[in-house]
Order: structure tokens, then C-alpha cells, then sequence
């Protein structure tokens, strides 16, 4: 295991602010510079007619917000996380394959790419211009370097845009996906932090695309505040682990717009009877959440929404995490940079 560069006591949490800080501006930034590669990909996803995502950790689940996009673009398209498919491989049949880490020198990252390819043509999702990935394969390389913070936090948005841009490439959501990075949405997580400062858990919880904006924030938090998180599709959610709620169990609900707004409604109505303080981000334009504390955020959609939840959600995470631990942003048992599969 080793890092890049190690958090010191003193500046995990100044790093973590500081990546959030310019996260929108480099979002833009990658969105802009990768118009080339993204075509490469683009074409490419034509030719195979498949696309497999591979990712670990916040790569993984920033692949599983992209997956239920390129499916809306009609796509044939799944995302596994890497270590899976070193163990149980996929058939070997044609199709593109992309795979994200911010570093793009992770151990399962370099034993994949050493595997035959057998017909997959490959392409990469990185920050990092001289890692194993940038330097094998063709890669989308996001704007401002290396993530040197702990957890993933500007990686996150930054990965989101190169996604976007390929799918700006298919045909699907450009524009407004760029605006929404150009005009966030000013945001007071202080009622959402005192709705979740008396439960000592928490559990998030999204459908469709915020599914995996969720999946990241759960955890984002537990390598930041040292505590099981669980992040729930709402479908999910219903099936058996309702049984957790209760007033100590705190629940951060993404609500998107279309029929998963009604839905998210009627569960956080049914968390709420359990006693679970609820907090809800909500781009779905509709009426507000009964008794739940709501951020209102724009009326947005697919990579829209994505990019209008992310910053918001990562600030009340960290947040929340800096009133668990004194240490906030100061790895203990991790790296930023896992080398061994």
C-alpha cells in the first residue's frame, strides 16, 4: 500500500475543502479538453455495440451514476467493479471497455491491463497523465492533476464530466449538463446537518442516475467519519432494511425528477414514521417532502442533476464527518493509492 501524497494531521480537512473548491471549474475544464478522446470512445461504443465500466472504489460507483445514463442513450452497457473481473472474467466477445481511477496506477487497474485483450478495445478514464492507464491506453484525462485530498471529492466530478462528454459525443444531455456546472446552485446545509447531528448513523439512499452519487457519499463518509454507512437503491431500501430506521438512523434521500420522484416521496414519508430525522436533496421541481428538512436545488435532470447534487451532497458529508472525528481528511488504515488487488 502505498500514497501519493499522505494527509498530514493538520491539512486533511483544509485538503478536502480545497479540492471542493475547484471542483466545478475543472469539471468544465475536463469537459472541454476531452472532446477529442471522447469521440475515440464514442465511435467505438458504435463499433462493439457493448460497454463495460470498470472501476474500484468511487470509481466503481462513479461508473454506476454513468451506466444508467449510456443506458438512457441506449446503450447496451454495465459497470463491474474491477477486482470481480480478475477473479471471473467476462466472455470474450467484442465490445469497448472503460475503465476510471483517478490515479490510474491502482494494482487492479495494472493487472487488467495486462490481461489479453481479446477483442475489447480499451480506453481510459484518469486525472493522472503518467499512470499505468494514461500510458497504455487511450485515456480522457480530467483537468487539474492528481486528487490529493483522502477520499474522493473534486475525482468525483471531474470523472462525471469525462462521462459526460462522451455522452454529449452519443447524442445525449450536453448543454445542460454544462450549465449546471457553470451556475451551481448556492446551498445552506446548516438545517441539514442539525436535522442528522442526533443520529449516530446514516443511510443514503437514491434511484436512477443519483443512485450512484449516493453509493460514492456512503463511502465518502465512512472513510472519512469512520463509521458503517450503508447508501441503498430506494427499491432496495424497502426490501428488508427498513428495519434499521428508527431515531438514530439518519436518512439523506436523492430525489430525481420523472416517476423516481413520487417514489422517493413515499419513502421518505415511510422513514419519517419510523422516527428516521430525513434530509432530502431535491432536483425534482416537485412539492416539497412532508416533515423532512429539503435543500431545494434546480429543476434537473440526467447529468444535470448529477452535477447540481454532487457539491452540496459532499459538503454536508464532509461536514458530518468533521463532527465525528477530530482527525477529519487523515487516513488511519488506508492509502490514497491501493496497489496491491
Amino acid at each position: 500500500m502505498v500514497s501519493a501524497i499522505e494527509p498530514t494531521l493538520q491539512s486533511g480537512m483544509a485538503l478536502l475543502r480545497a479540492e471542493m473548491d475547484r471542483q466545478a471549474a475543472d469539471a468544465i475544464a475536463s469537459i472541454g479538453a476531452g472532446a477529442g478522446g471522447a469521440r475515440q470512445v464514442a465511435d467505438s461504443i458504435r463499433r462493439t455495440g457493448r460497454l463495460v465500466l470498470l472501476g474500484m472504489g468511487a470509481s466503481h460507483w462513479v461508473n454506476r451514476t454513468a451506466e444508467v445514463l449510456y443506458r438512457r442513450a441506449g446503450i447496451d452497457v454495465v459497470a463491474h467493479p474491477l477486482s470481480e473481473l480478475l477473479l471471473v472474467p467476462l466472455p470474450s466477445i467484442e465490445r469497448t471497455v472503460l475503465l476510471t481511477s483517478q490515479s490510474g496506477r491502482s494494482g487492479e487497474v495494472v493487472r487488467y491491463l495486462d490481461l489479453p485483450q481479446d477483442g475489447e478495445e480499451r480506453f481510459g478514464l484518469t486525472l493522472d497523465p503518467s499512470g499505468d492507464l494514461a500510458r497504455r491506453v487511450p485515456c480522457l484525462v480530467g483537468h487539474g492533476g492528481v486528487e490529493v485530498a483522502f477520499a474522493a471529492t473534486r475525482s468525483l466530478l471531474v470523472s462525471h464530466a469525462l462521462h459526460h462528454a462522451i455522452l454529449a459525443e452519443l447524442g445525449y444531455g450536453g448543454e445542460e449538463g454544462v450549465a449546471a456546472l457553470r451556475e451551481p446552485a448556492p446551498v445552506d446545509i446548516g438545517p441539514a446537518l442539525a436535522t442528522r447531528a442526533g443520529a449516530r448513523d446514516v443511510l443514503l439512499t437514491a434511484r436512477a442516475e443519483l443512485v450512484g452519487v449516493a453509493e460514492a457519499g456512503g463511502l465518502c463518509l465512512m472513510e472519512l467519519g469512520r463509521r458503517p454507512t450503508l447508501a441503498l437503491e430506494g427499491g432496495q431500501l424497502r426490501h428488508g432494511p427498513m428495519e434499521v430506521l428508527g431515531p438514530s438512523t439518519g436518512i439523506v434521500a436523492l430525489r430525481g425528477m420523472g416517476p423516481s420522484a413520487e417514489l422517493t416521496a413515499g419513502l421518505v414519508a415511510s422513514c419519517r414514521a419510523a422516527g428516521a430525522p430525513c434530509v432530502v436533496l431535491d432536483t425534482s421541481g416537485a412539492q416539497p417532502v412532508a416533515d423532512a428538512t429539503v435543500l431545494r436545488l434546480p429543476r434537473r435532470d440526467g447529468y444535470a442533476a448529477v452535477f447540481t447534487v454532487v457539491p452540496p451532497l459532499l459538503r454536508l458529508l464532509v461536514e458530518r464527518a468533521a463532527t465525528q472525528v477530530a482527525d477529519v481528511g487523515v487516513p488511519v488504515r488506508s492509502s490514497k493509492v491501493t496497489t496491491d488487488p
